[in-house]
């Protein structure tokens, strides 16, 4: 059940369902048996949920991700917790689990952008898991921001006019009101050529979040070519919904000024496998976060 747990990215791809399930077998172990450590734990739950994006974006389709999950539980309940078999996966999982320890960093290659992770121990704010994109002639990062933890979901973005918005708000699907992912004109299979402007829900079906602060951008969150921008953070209730997404789907962060708006497009992908990343930190990682406050993580709005 745990071989190929950590594949590289391109077998996950050549693979995906047989990746996906035998990662949610382990997890479903785990949960029975109690086999792992908390942050083996989480770093199995990091390689599922990647998995299960790889698997989405190739074309296999959620039921068929759902029945297998449902059959690796299955297989997962009958096993003896102290059957030799269940013994040596778990010893492979944790095996794994030794190099994915020391890793700090990590990519997540989307549809068209990739989640950089970061999780190197700093008592400096920085990105721990960030996505750009370009909007017309303008740029954005947005991403998970912090010090030792990841708590802050920032918008920071610069205006090649000297443009300066007002508020911005972050637009996702309600998975309240709708089954799943709006993909427009998407008839199953890959969604490499689908545009992100087309993985979003009509407004009836979205779901928004106004930017609780505004400052300009300091220099720890800012490119190291760009002199200025502007910095929004986002409520925290956001980041639990954004990793709850459907990988293929897009959001969007529209920028407001007093003659218009602005939009920029954010593709979900492993946003979920990302933040999943950082949690699951090495035993002798810090826990406490530093105390640090920055005009790039504001704590009012302007």
């Amino acid at each position: 059940m745990a071989a190929g747990f950590f594949a590289a990215p391109g077998l996950a791809c050549a693979q995906p369902v047989d990746l996906f399930a035998e990662r949610a077998a382990m997890m479903a172990a785990d949960g029975r048996c109690g086999l792992f450590a908390p942050e083996v734990s989480q770093a199995l739950a990091a390689g599922a949920a990647q998995a299960r994006g790889s698997a989405l974006r190739a074309g296999v389709s959620p039921q068929v991700l759902k029945t297998a999950e449902h059959n690796a539980r299955a297989r997962a309940a009958r096993a003896d917790c102290r059957s030799p078999e269940v013994a040596t996966s778990a010893q492979r999982v944790r095996d794994a689990f030794d190099g994915y320890a020391r890793m700090s960093r990590l990519s997540y290659p989307g549809d068209f952008a990739t989640w950089r992770a970061d999780r190197f121990a700093s008592r400096k704010v920085r990105w721990r898991l960030v996505q750009d994109a370009r909007f017309g002639r303008d740029r954005l990062d947005f991403g998970l921001a912090g010090a030792d933890d990841a708590s802050a979901l920032m918008a920071v973005a610069r205006f090649a006019d000297g443009a300066e918005p007002y508020a911005a708000r972050l637009v996702a699907r309600d998975t309240y009101r709708t089954w799943g992912p709006y993909l427009d004109r998407y008839f199953g299979g890959p969604t490499l050529a689908l545009p992100l402007a087309r993985r979003v829900p009509p407004a009836a079906a979205q779901k928004s979040w106004m930017a609780e602060a505004r400052s300009p951008a300091g220099q720890d969150l800012l490119p190291v070519d760009a002199k200025s921008g502007w910095a929004f953070r986002f409520p925290a209730q956001a980041i639990k919904h954004l990793a709850a997404l459907d990988p293929r789907e897009a959001v969007i962060i529209e920028f407001l000024f007093s003659g218009g708006s602005r939009r920029a497009y954010i593709e979900v992908g492993d946003f979920a496998a990302g933040r999943a990343f950082l949690q699951a930190k090495p035993p002798n990682a810090p826990t406490r976060p530093a105390q640090v406050a920055l005009r790039s993580l504001p704590s009012q709005g302007r």
